[in-house]
């Protein structure tokens, strides 16, 4: 049974509107996320991925529908719930460290005071930094960079963690290792997170359930599997792997082309 189908939803986003101006960003956008469940937001450079993050963070306010955080309106129906009371996580795409904190008041930012010191040192374990409590950002690499950004995020045990992009500005062969790094931090914690990002190897690795977003609507949502293998239109396809398309006419358990038939993996 998959993470889905064994709960009620976390998190649900329901026919939200999202605009800037006159420019549309989310269009009656719809999304369930369940507890445990790590989830890939794809898409390319403007399609709202980000504008969604904000939305759920409440960093911006939606000017239609409604997003329920464990069964709790935070938006919506006359709902707003601030950012501070959400329990909501985020790692910014540029981590976003406060330069004039060590890595312990980073890191605990958020956190009770009464909490603050074992609860540093329990995440800079859990996210392979101990003893970093007294280092400053500057004298960090960029990966331990990241991962005192992830540590910040999820001190305060939040409900949700929202991830931004969060491998962009590292370079492509630790943006591999990171990232795999990162996924297994955060099934050890236990954590509901999603990811936005426009990198469709990223997206397949990280991602539980993948939601292909372009112009500001989900256009497929599945597993990996299934996103890569079943795009449900030439367009998901072509975003998300490399495809050569070719004009036939689909009829029964094949395709006619101009080069034969071509049997089909579902009869139509």
């Amino acid at each position: 049974m998959s993470v889905a189908d064994s709960a009620a939803p976390l998190l649900s986003v329901e026919g939200v509107h999202k605009s800037f101006g006159a420019t549309k960003v989310l269009v009656d956008f719809n999304l369930t996320l369940h507890p445990g469940e790590m989830l890939s937001l794809l898409g390319p450079s403007g399609c709202g991925k980000t504008t969604l993050l904000r939305l759920i963070a409440g960093l911006e306010q939606a000017d239609q529908g409604k997003i329920v955080l464990d069964g709790n309106p935070v938006d919506g129906h006359r709902s707003w719930i601030r950012p501070e009371d959400r329990q909501v996580g985020m790692v910014f795409q540029d981590w976003a460290l406060f330069p004039h904190l060590d890595v312990a008041g980073n890191v605990g930012y958020g956190v009770p005071r009464r909490q603050r010191i074992a609860e540093v040192a329990k995440t800079l374990e859990l996210v392979n930094l101990p003893g970093m409590q007294e280092r400053t950002p500057d004298t960090l690499s960029g990966g331990q960079q990241q991962r005192v950004a992830l540590a910040r995020a999820i001190a305060p045990k939040p409900k949700v963690l929202l991830l931004d992009e969060p491998f962009s500005n590292l370079d492509a062969a630790l943006r591999r290792e990171v990232r795999s790094e990162v996924r297994e931090l955060l099934r050890d914690a236990d954590m509901t997170a999603v990811f936005v990002t426009h990198d469709r190897e990223e997206a397949l690795v990280l991602g539980d359930r993948v939601a292909v977003m372009d112009a500001g609507r989900i256009v497929q949502t599945g597993s990996p599997s299934e996103v890569y293998h079943h795009p449900a239109t030439p367009w998901v396809a072509a975003f998300v792997g490399a495809v050569s398309m070719y004009p036939a006419e689909a009829a029964g358990s094949t395709a006619e082309t101009d080069f034969g038939p071509v049997p089909l993996l579902e009869p139509r």
